[in-house]
């Protein structure tokens, strides 16, 4: 959720947010009231992080974005928070009431990826858990399969039908990609339009000629199974980011 009141500010990280192909926004409202009602249970959402500008009305002074964190951050079930605002000054409290980030504008791509891949890595493993499939149930003619999801290497959309694919084969899904991502949570990454992988199972992230693809399977020894998946280019930064973000080694490719 983005919590700003100036409709520029705040329609430019939605886009950025949504560059990142690692976060939905959800909601994007301008005031403490509107917040509230979001994160009110009752509401049917779940929110993960609030991006909050510290000032929410145009009175000088106004601190009322920083004023409801205060009061909001240490109530069961809160989001995560992250100050996005254009006032440096409030840094050394905000990181006291647990903010995760602080971010100054002008928004920038690069640091706003920074900002999302460093809450996935503390976004807590067990949030939601309860919520998520244990096991993917799938197709082949009459016979219904079900994967666990660590069997999972990826999801596929292909002439209007959506398959899964594993080290057990492929087989024909009932539900739409979306819908498939949406019910495993972050268990699986959106990279391309028709495509969605597990993380978990990404072997190969590979550049050439400007095309990004990454092969997702298993490794024996020298010998690899499985298959090799596009990335979209609009994708290309955040998915090699989310597969980075965790790793020791190298940065950039």
């Amino acid at each position: 959720m983005i919590v700003e009141d100036e409709w520029p500010a705040r329609s430019y990280l939605v886009e950025l947010l949504q560059q990142t192909a690692q976060a939905d926004v959800i909601a994007a409202v301008a005031t403490v009231t509107e917040a509230q009602q979001a994160l009110d249970p009752v509401a049917g959402t779940k929110i993960d992080v609030a991006f909050v500008d510290v000032r929410l009305t145009a009175r000088k002074g106004d601190d009322s974005g920083l004023a409801w964190i205060r009061s909001a951050c240490h109530v069961p079930g809160a989001p995560m928070f992250v100050l996005a605002t254009a006032y440096g000054q409030h840094a050394l409290e905000a990181f006291d009431l647990g903010v995760v980030d602080y971010l100054l504008k002008p928004f920038t791509p690069q640091r706003v990826s920074e900002c999302v891949s460093r809450l996935v890595q503390r976004r807590p493993q067990t949030n939601g858990a309860a919520d998520l499939p244990l096991r993917i149930a799938a197709r082949r003619e009459r016979v219904i399969v079900f994967l666990d999801l660590h069997e999972v290497w990826a999801c596929e959309a292909a002439d209007r039908l959506t398959f899964v694919h594993s080290a057990r084969g492929r087989f024909d899904l009932d539900l739409t990609l979306s819908a498939i991502g949406a019910s495993c949570g972050r268990t699986l990454l959106r990279v391309h339009r028709n495509w969605l992988i597990n993380p978990a199972r990404a072997v190969e992230l590979e550049r050439d000629a400007g095309d990004t693809s990454i092969f997702v399977g298993t490794v024996n020894g020298t010998e690899k199974t499985g298959l090799r998946v596009p990335v979209a280019k609009e994708r290309a930064a955040a998915v090699r980011d989310a597969l980075l973000a965790g790793t020791s080694g190298i940065r950039n490719i």
